[in-house]
């Protein structure tokens, strides 16, 4: 069976995937993605909180020189440069549940390695860059095998609202998880919170075993062919998919803008406009109560105005934001007052557009590409966009060094408005979640 794009797609009853007739209910009710969700959330809290704690021990323990700091860093991203698409295309024939509760338990394993280096007094810079990368590979594992089991844990008519409870509980881990972090570090020292995090992996890696769900055997690959031909075949299939195409294209150009704005945002904020670092820390809260709104309003945006638009207009929101920070007229003498009313306003609008677009990108991509591509589509969709974010945070240095730092953010947000300017100039722009719910 083919779609409109003449791509062939899985038919649901035959594929064991949820079906897409399946009436629209609150998504938690489903057994398997509550498990799902309570998996990714307990993971994404206990990320937040580790992130704390490995801030301090590179800061305090390893006493890392800034340029070691800067490669522990990189070394978080330079699994998905090297591994992204390859990883992508064993998760289109590997069991995803399966490869998911493996790296989620070696999550544990790795996590749980931190208090015997710390308490055998071999924590160092080596050691905990070895901890780093491999948490790094096991993350791209998981993220690589998560985004495409969810299309078969939850009707293709359910995804946009069970992506968007993924992104309320994500959004409040981010926000709560390092004030919780930084406050368990304090009471319980860094051994007992590592090992902490390391059993909330174990409990993740529990439920997602607990989930229920079908995933049929790939067809064994033609005489001659190996992963490189599968690796061609799914960017064949997103950049000449006439929605998908543009899709990733502005995604991409998005990305080079977050680059631009988030490596600049702190610097200018806490150095130009001498915002106090507990103010700062509030108007990111803010920002995190706005990406929790936009997870919230994304069903019923995506409902209202179609996928496509809803994403057009999350787009067209994140330019105002940082359009607002590249001609305010702030400096150093506006006042705490007023620097922390418009940095807060800023970084909810900012976050607020990022909920409602997240959600339904990634929910009309889960749906519009078929499960035999899904690991793929989306690993090279998301190893594009670490490498521009890798160059975009360089290219940012040259730009605030030569420029300063508010024409850096306005050029970051020109880049947001081409990145809205692709959807609206393209065959997504009327796209719904509807058609590509129903592929048929």
């Amino acid at each position: 069976m083919r779609d409109r794009y003449g791509e062939p797609v899985d038919d649901d009853a035959a594929s064991g995937r949820p079906s897409s007739a399946e009436p629209s209910r609150e998504i938690l009710r489903s057994p398997g993605f509550a498990y799902f969700w309570s998996a990714t959330t307990l993971r994404a809290f206990g990320s937040a909180i580790a992130g704390v704690a490995f801030q301090v021990l590179i800061v305090t323990v390893v006493n890392a020189s800034p340029m070691q700091i800067s490669v522990l860093s990189a070394l978080s991203v330079v699994p998905y440069l090297f591994l992204g698409l390859i990883v992508g295309a064993l998760m289109d024939r590997w069991r995803r549940q399966r490869a998911l509760v493996v790296t989620t338990i070696g999550r544990a394993v790795t996590l749980a390695s931190i208090p015997v280096l710390l308490l055998t007094d071999t924590l160092n810079f080596w050691s905990l860059a070895a901890v780093i990368l491999i948490l790094g590979v096991l993350t791209l594992f998981a993220d690589s095998a998560a985004q495409p089991l969810l299309p078969r844990i939850v009707p293709r008519g359910a995804l946009v609202t069970a992506n968007a409870r993924l992104g309320q509980s994500q959004t409040v881990a981010a926000t709560a998880g390092p004030a919780v972090g930084g406050a368990l570090f304090t009471l319980l020292g860094a051994p007992i919170l590592f090992a902490f995090d390391a059993l909330i992996n174990i409990v993740a890696a529990f439920l997602q075993a607990r989930i229920d769900v079908v995933e049929p055997k790939p067809e064994p690959r033609a005489a001659g062919r190996h992963v490189g031909h599968d690796i061609a075949e799914g960017m064949q299939y997103t950049y000449r998919h006439r929605t998908l195409r543009p899709l990733a294209l502005s995604v991409h150009v998005w990305f080079l803008g977050n680059s631009i704005v988030t490596t600049v945002f702190a610097v200018f904020v806490l150095r130009d406009l001498d915002l106090p670092s507990w103010a700062y820390g509030v108007a990111l809260a803010v920002g995190g109560a706005g990406g929790f709104v936009g997870a919230m309003i994304a069903p019923r945006v995506g409902s209202w105005l179609g996928a496509g638009r809803a994403i057009l207009l999350g787009r067209v929101l994140v330019v105002i934001p940082w359009l607002l920070l590249a001609v305010a007229p702030l400096t150093a003498d506006s006042g705490t007052g007023v620097v922390l009313v418009v940095v807060s306003a800023a970084q909810f609008l900012y976050c607020l557009a990022m909920g409602v677009e997240d959600t339904n990108d990634i929910s009309y991509r889960q749906a519009v590409a078929p499960d035999r591509i899904q690991g793929r589509m989306n690993s090279t969709i998301r190893t594009v966009n670490r490498v521009v974010f890798f160059f975009g945070a360089l290219l940012t240095g040259v730009l605030m060094t030569y420029l300063g730092f508010q024409p850096t953010i306005g050029i970051g947000a020109g880049v947001f408005a081409v990145a809205a300017l692709i959807i609206l100039f393209s065959p997504l722009r009327d796209a719904r979640h509807e058609d590509a719910a129903d592929p048929r």
